[in-house]
């Protein structure tokens, strides 16, 4: 079986595809047309290709594109009869404030926001819970605490991702995301892109983000035991510095599982991923499926450019 590092978003009606050499984002309009949006990747440098380092890199690197992508989505999704992109109020007021750099402004603005508000909630609230805990700091108080920790950090995960699959616009993007896996799995398995074919396949796959996420959720139980347990400012400050560290291994972790999913060990170690996408995904209509197929084949390459 083919193993390809094309890798997707899901959108608001939509799907990004993230290619080897370009990135194609397709959306379905309300006139029942697919926009597509096609435009070369970004230039990989010598920091995206450093083990260990890469991850925490492409991660922001990913977050801006997929910022980037979702409002374009959501422009295409508002767009009128007539075929004119609507454009929000918002966007016209930011746009005229800050002299047509607005977007990139609210782009980069709302990556570090989310970074901050993920980092407070799935980061700093679950060490400020069990700090609460009247255990000792020193030896096995120590490891207790840190698996305190990494436990409310991964109930506060799955909470959230539940609470979130709740609302009815998060299942059409969840709907959107199983069709990318499912698409990626097609071509994997080297069937022509074809509604039909697709709709074969699992809308799990372990290079999922979410799989991504929860390697953090584990890793960061690990990494956090090693430097104790101190004041609140003292964990916070250490848990923060550590966090490329824990996304850089993460990162190598889930590409070596991605490339060797036939090992039994790959199989254990991306199992728990793969059952949270039982949350993140759902089975996609056939319309869904052709914005997929669209957005694949507009990033697949001739070479083998694409291969792990």
């Amino acid at each position: 079986m083919k193993k390809t590092n094309i890798g997707g978003q899901a959108l608001i009606e939509g799907l990004m595809m993230i290619g080897p050499k370009n990135i194609a984002i397709a959306v379905r309009r309300p006139d029942g047309g697919i926009e597509l949006d096609k435009k070369p990747a970004p230039l990989k440098t010598r920091v995206t290709r450093i083990p260990f380092v890469r991850g925490s890199v492409n991660l922001f690197r990913q977050m801006v594109t997929g910022v980037k992508a979702l409002m374009y989505s959501a422009e295409i999704a508002e767009t009128g009869d007539e075929g004119e992109k609507a454009q929000s109020k918002l966007d016209s007021f930011i746009e005229r404030l800050f002299s047509g750099k607005g977007k990139d402004a609210v782009i980069y603005a709302t990556v570090i926001l989310s970074l901050a508000l993920s980092i407070g909630l799935f980061i700093l609230l679950p060490n400020f819970i069990v700090g609460l805990l009247d255990i000792r700091k020193e030896g096995s108080g120590v490891v207790l605490k840190n698996l305190l920790e990494g436990l409310v950090r991964i109930i506060i995960f799955f909470a959230y991702i539940y609470l979130a699959s709740l609302m009815k616009d998060i299942k059409r993007v969840w709907q959107y995301h199983g069709a990318e896996h499912k698409t990626i799995h097609c071509y994997e398995h080297g069937d022509e892109l074809t509604v039909e074919n697709v709709k074969k396949y699992s809308t799990k796959h372990p290079r999922c983000g979410t799989s991504f996420l929860f390697l953090v959720m584990v890793i960061s139980i690990l990494m956090f035991s090693l430097v104790g347990w101190h004041s609140p400012v003292v964990n916070a400050l250490l848990r923060i510095l550590l966090i490329p560290v824990v996304a850089g291994i993460a990162y190598e972790v889930l590409k070596f599982t991605g490339r060797h999913t036939e090992w039994p060990l790959m199989r254990v170690l991306s199992a728990p991923g793969m059952l949270l996408q039982y949350l993140t995904t759902r089975e996609p209509d056939d319309d869904q499926i052709e914005v997929a197929i669209e957005a694949m084949k507009n990033v697949i390459v001739d070479d083998d450019s694409d291969e792990w």
